[in-house]
This record gives structure tokens, C-alpha cells and sequence, in this order.
């Protein structure tokens, strides 16, 4: 059996950017089965892939210690293509008929576009989801049919986070547009502590949060009008679940890390990028972002949006 060993970000974000990559082998390699090796946190990105045979969750270990570990678990097979997205050795030293390594590290330029140029694609590669059929019909029961706003008000540092009382008052003016709020969150308790003031002041938002599965939150995002949320790895899900998506920037670079789908946008705080503060990023900015693309939404409904 052909086999190819991908390794993968441990980030969610960087993980869900990757996603194209591996959809684009998929496609070219039609007869392959997949390996994926990524960090705990991206793994459920990866559960519902009927090609991925094998998930490697790889967490850090003193010394580079998980490499060593990574080795061993893969050493004994003989692969048809190792693809590095992490630019590490490893792939020097396994049997492989073809190798590719893609330098690691930050650099300017988005993300996305890097890795499609590391690979030698011509088109960049989307990032892409797997659902099931359980977790799609479990999200038609929790969302069913109507306009919904998904809503990521957390992120992993408190400096990347619009304010609270902010998404609430954005949440109140898009019930001009029929949405309901529902809110989104990561497990633990400091990602519940940051949602739990947009839950508060939003007293009919569905909370969505928690110990979901990735592909569970994929499913339900698919059902969802419209995703506003900081600049994270739940933003990228969104966009790349298919959900017209919107990310809030600040000291974030959108330059390197713009969500991507046919309807994913950004916005940014004013200033350097980078550097700029988030709680300078006004509502009224981000409501005239959200409701372009609610337009744009019911334009390519209508069958008049390009490909």
C-alpha cells in the first residue's frame, strides 16, 4: 500500500492552514492512505479523514525527546512520501522514495501561500475540513434551519481579544439582519472565563463551547450565517469549514495569518501592523466588514458570485 507520512503543526491554527496541503496529496494520490502527525489540540481535525489511517499526536518533550518518540513509531515503515511541514530532520532519516521539507519558522507573507509555494502548486491550497455524517446530523438538530451568528469572542493571549461588551453590542446590531448569537469556545476554564461575559449580557445566544470534538465545532459551523471572532484557531476552522468568516486583528499580523475561504475577510485596528491595539478596532468598522459580507453571502446564493 502506498503510504505518506504528514507532519503537521502543533498549533490549531497553523494545523487547519495545512489542511490544503494534505486535501491537494489526497487528490494527487488517490490510492494513498495518510499518517498524520500533529499536536493533542489539531487532532480532531484529522479523525474524520477516511484517508488518514493513523493520527501520531506528538506533544514536546525535554531534550527533543518527541522526535526521538516520532522516529521510533515511524522508522519501521516504508514510505512513499514524507511531507515535513515543520522542517525538522526526521524525514532525512526515515525510507522514503520521496521526501519534502518545508522550512519552518515565521516569515513574511501569509501562511497559506507558503506552503502551496514550498510544495510547487500552482493554485494555493484552501484549507480544507472533514465531518461526518453523525457530527453534521447532530449539528442540524442543535442549529436547524435559520441565521445564525457564530461568535469568537477568546483567543490565546488576552492581547489578540476584542472586548467583550463589544462583540455584545455588534451581536445586538446584526438582529437587524435576522442572526441569532450563538458563541463558541475552546475547553478549559480560562477560555469559558473569557466567553463568559458575551454569554452574560447575550441571554438568548446558544453556548456552543467547551469539550466539543474540532469536527463537531466544523459541523456547526457550517451552519452558521456568518463567523466574527478574534484572530485564533477557531477562526480558521471557520473559514475553513465554509463559514463566511471575519477575523478581528491587532497586534496580530493579517499579513501572515488572514483567514481563507471565498468568504473570509478581515479587519484590522488601526496602526502598525502588528502592533496595534485591539481595543482600538471600533464596532462600527466590524459591522460594516459583516454586513458586506452578509451581502456578498445572499449574492452568491442568488447564483452571481464568481469562482
Amino acid at each position: 500500500m502506498m503510504r505518506i507520512l504528514f507532519i503537521t503543526s502543533n498549533r490549531l491554527g497553523d494545523a487547519v492552514i495545512s489542511t490544503g496541503v494534505l486535501d491537494t496529496l489526497q487528490k494527487r494520490y488517490p490510492a494513498a492512505m495518510f499518517t498524520v502527525v500533529c499536536g493533542p489540540v489539531a487532532a480532531g481535525l484529522f479523525e474524520a479523514d477516511p484517508r488518514c489511517e493513523r493520527i501520531i499526536t506528538m506533544e514536546k518533550r525535554r531534550h527533543d525527546r518527541h522526535w526521538i518518540d516520532l522516529w521510533r513509531a515511524c522508522f519501521r515503515t516504508r514510505w512513499f512520501m514524507v511531507v515535513d511541514l515543520r522542517g525538522s530532520l526526521l524525514g532525512l532519516t526515515l525510507r522514503a522514495r520521496r521526501r519534502i521539507i518545508v522550512r519552518g519558522g515565521r516569515r513574511p507573507g501569509r501562511r497559506i501561500e507558503q506552503l502551496g509555494e514550498a510544495l510547487g502548486y500552482r493554485r494555493t491550497p484552501m484549507p480544507h475540513v472533514w465531518t461526518s455524517d453523525a457530527q453534521r446530523a447532530n449539528a442540524t438538530a442543535t442549529l436547524p434551519k435559520g441565521r445564525w451568528l457564530a461568535l469568537g469572542p477568546t483567543a490565546n493571549w488576552d492581547g489578540k481579544i476584542w472586548p467583550p461588551e463589544r462583540f455584545v453590542e455588534l451581536a445586538q446590531a446584526l438582529r437587524a439582519e435576522n442572526l441569532r448569537p450563538v458563541v463558541f469556545y475552546g475547553p478549559g476554564e480560562g477560555e469559558r472565563a473569557r466567553a463568559e461575559p458575551v454569554l452574560k449580557a447575550l441571554p438568548d445566544a446558544l453556548d456552543l463551547g467547551g469539550n466539543k470534538s474540532l469536527g463537531e465545532v466544523a459541523a456547526l459551523l457550517q451552519r452558521c450565517a456568518l463567523f466574527v471572532g478574534n484572530d485564533s484557531g477557531l477562526m480558521h476552522l471557520a473559514a475553513a469549514a465554509g463559514a463566511p468568516t471575519l477575523g478581528l486583528f491587532g497586534p496580530s499580523r493579517a499579513s501572515e495569518y488572514a483567514p481563507a475561504g471565498r468568504l473570509a475577510r478581515f479587519v484590522e485596528a488601526p496602526g502598525p501592523e502588528g502592533h496595534a491595539p485591539i481595543n482600538e478596532l471600533d464596532v462600527s468598522a466590524v459591522l460594516k466588514a459583516a454586513t458586506k459580507i452578509l451581502h456578498e453571502k445572499d449574492v452568491c446564493a442568488s447564483g452571481g458570485c464568481a469562482d
